[in-house]
Parts: C-alpha cells; sequence; structure tokens
C-alpha cells in the first residue's frame, strides 16, 4: 500500500514567528514541502510568483470560488487566500508530506471538509511579547499593528481545537517541539502497518 503524504497545518497570530518555524522545517526536512497558496494581495519585496504564492486578481479568485476549487479560502485583512483542492489531493497521493502555513479561518474550513489532517497553533509568549515583535518589524503603520493586535486576540481563542500548541518563546525549543510532533504523526499506528507487516511477514 502506498505511503499517504503527511498534510500539516500550521495557524498563528501575526508576530508568533510561524513562517520562520516554517521555513526552518522546510530547510531541516527537505522532503517535506510548502503548500504554495493562492492570495489577491500584492507581493512583498522579493516575493515570487508560483514560489511564496500564486498571487492573482480579485477576479480570477473569485472565479476559482465559483468553481469549487478552494479546499478552503478566507478573507483575512482585505486580501483573500486559498488552497487548491488539488494542491493536496496530489500531495496525499503521491506520498509526499506537505506543510500549510494558514490562518485560523481557513484551517477551520478545511477541518470541517477535510480529514486526517494534522493541526499545529503556534502562540507568543505573551501578548506584551506579541506586541514587541510587531512594533520591531518597522514595516507597519501603527494602526495596522493595532488591527494585528484584535486580530491575534481572536485568533488565540481558536487555539483550542487545533491538535497541538507550541509556545514560541525560544526558537529552538519550538522548533524542537514542531520536529517532535511530525514525528509523532509520521508513527501513528496506521502509518507504520504497512511497514510493520513488511518487517514481520503479518
Amino acid at each position: 500500500m502506498k505511503r499517504e503524504g503527511l498534510i500539516l497545518i500550521i495557524s498563528a497570530p501575526s508576530g508568533a514567528g510561524k513562517t520562520t518555524l516554517c521555513r526552518e522545517l522546510l530547510k531541516r526536512y527537505p522532503s517535506i514541502r510548502e503548500s504554495i497558496s493562492f492570495t489577491t494581495r500584492q507581493p512583498r519585496p522579493g516575493e515570487v510568483h508560483g514560489k511564496d504564492y500564486f498571487f492573482v486578481s480579485h477576479e480570477e479568485f473569485r472565479r476559482m470560488i465559483a468553481e469549487d476549487a478552494f479546499a478552503e479560502w478566507a478573507e483575512v485583512h482585505g486580501n483573500l487566500y486559498g488552497t487548491a483542492l488539488h494542491t493536496l489531493d496530489e500531495a496525499r497521493n503521491g506520498g509526499v508530506d506537505l506543510v500549510l502555513d494558514i490562518d485560523c479561518q481557513g484551517a477551520r474550513k478545511l477541518k470541517e471538509q477535510f480529514e486526517g489532517g494534522n493541526y499545529i497553533f503556534i502562540l507568543p509568549p505573551s501578548m506584551a511579547e506579541l506586541r514587541r515583535r510587531l512594533e520591531s518589524r518597522s514595516s507597519d503603520a501603527p494602526e495596522v499593528i493595532e488591527s494585528r493586535i484584535i486580530r491575534a486576540v481572536e485568533e488565540i481563542h481558536e487555539a483550542r481545537w487545533y491538535d497541538y500548541i507550541i509556545i514560541n518563546d525560544r526558537l529552538e525549543t519550538a522548533f524542537e517541539e514542531l520536529s517532535a510532533i511530525v514525528m509523532a504523526c509520521n508513527r501513528r499506528t496506521f502509518r507504520m502497518l504497512d511497514h510493520v507487516s513488511k518487517l514481520f511477514d503479518i
């Protein structure tokens, strides 16, 4: 029986360190690939179409919604983000491990209609530290930072339905915990049975 791809869904409030942890995960584990989402927001400096996101117009995104092309989609800070169904299907059927860096709205929609995902929530050590991180970026206006803080409070309440929670106080420790979760997911009984049956001829 062909191994089913592992689907990791990782969410966090802006500033919790989710993107950094995901990048480190991809760096340390070359077998894990990043799910590339569609978005209507403008590319940030250095971002590449087809590598960081598929950057599309609002019209194109709405057309894909009408065609039920998304496993999940959500509006965040005025922009639309979505994960294409074919991305997940190809990964699972092809035995490819995939990490999805998506917000709580998208994760909840995905959980409602997609079986077998592993949901991980990244938290900051405190709201004070979250504010400090957001302000240290020096890329967002004060009103944008306040909007992100308000949004963060709402998102933290969503953490209760995720499978795992990591508090990102020290990046090294948080990554060790994330790695342990990935290992545990790969050692689930249903994933190991085929290998065990070959080893012991049962």
